[in-house]
């Protein structure tokens, strides 16, 4: 009767234990505007997998994809009052709330890749993230999003092809900037309407990377995507800093943990899809341009001198982004 007792006690408590756990989890929602299929996503879910397995469930993170809780701009609203705890965006669109990620947004600034990941992974990637505290977040890592180019109608070889065409841009100051000093027309337009845009003419041009391009169905409307690399703008993962500092030390240490790996294990899944959508995109008979890339590089030129006058603490960040190695 004793042991039976005991045993019931014991059953009883270890039921409690796990409903009072179940109960005690941290579901965090993470919102982004890419399909499921995509590379950003699936490192994302690797992410939530690593935060479970490290935090013993404590924590877990329910993914919503393809813009189901809005526009990346309309979620870091949702996230700064609270609805959202954590946002994918990219450096373009958070240039808007912390002027650090606008050096991201320049053309030609990274020499290569290898530069760009020591930038990222280095003290001064790590700066940029934590600029954004006093806008209600912070940046926990960097996402591989691959160098962004030129698509439209025709072939784009040189500046020169681009004047007189309405470019879509993201609603960055600098990708503004960008367009107007290789001559053409920038049109800030959100994402999602792009392929109806350039398919009725509201647009003739876009920009952005391969996989982007290709997974987006924008191959369809355009089959001129042109190499030129202008910019390496990396998608950013970014938490309420409400819901950081509500986490303990321990569980905010895992976040940051899962965070890095799923950030390596983005730059394979990255690799891999750049190949698989490029391949994709010249079945359809989509050309792919080698243009000229030093009159594009000497085009954008003037907006680093303006930098220099105009605002002074962006061009140290961009002195001290050319001096790592």
């Amino acid at each position: 009767m004793q042991r039976t007792l005991l045993s019931a006690a014991i059953g009883a408590a270890m039921i409690f234990g796990a409903t009072a756990s179940a109960y005690a989890a941290t579901t965090l929602k993470l919102s982004h505007n890419h399909p499921r299929d995509h590379a950003v996503h699936k490192a994302m879910d690797y992410m939530a997998k690593e935060v479970k397995k490290l935090t013993d469930g404590e924590v877990r993170i329910r993914i919503y994809p393809d813009a189901q809780l809005g526009t990346q701009r309309e979620s870091m609203e949702l996230m700064q009052n609270g609805a959202i705890d954590l946002v994918k965006s990219n450096a373009a669109e958070l240039e808007a709330f912390s002027p650090s990620y606008s050096a991201f947004n320049l053309p030609y600034l990274f020499r290569d890749k290898n530069h760009y990941y020591s930038v990222t992974g280095g003290s001064v990637g790590e700066e940029i993230l934590s600029s954004s505290r006093e806008s209600g977040f912070v940046g926990v890592t960097y996402y591989d999003a691959g160098a962004r180019s030129f698509y439209t109608s025709k072939p784009i070889k040189t500046p020169e092809d681009l004047k007189g065409l309405k470019v879509r841009v993201q609603p960055s100051p600098s990708a503004i900037a960008m367009v107007k000093a290789l001559g053409g027309s920038p049109t800030p337009l959100a994402y999602g309407e792009l392929y109806t845009a350039l398919q009725q003419g509201v647009v003739d041009a876009a920009e952005n990377n391969i996989p982007s391009f290709s997974l987006s169905r924008h191959s369809e409307v355009s089959k001129y995507y042109s190499m030129d690399e202008h910019t390496m703008v990396p998608d950013v993962l970014v938490i309420s800093t409400k819901t950081f500092d509500g986490l303990t030390k321990d569980q905010q240490e895992s976040l940051r943990k899962a965070a890095k790996a799923s950030s390596e294990y983005m730059k394979k899944l990255w690799a891999e899809s750049e190949a698989k959508e490029r391949t994709k995109a010249e079945k359809m008979g989509v050309t792919f341009v080698e243009p000229n890339k030093d009159a594009f590089v000497d085009a954008v030129q003037p907006m680093y001198k303006k930098i220099a006058t105009s605002n002074p603490e962006l061009s140290k960040l961009v002195e001290r982004i050319k001096a790592v190695q």
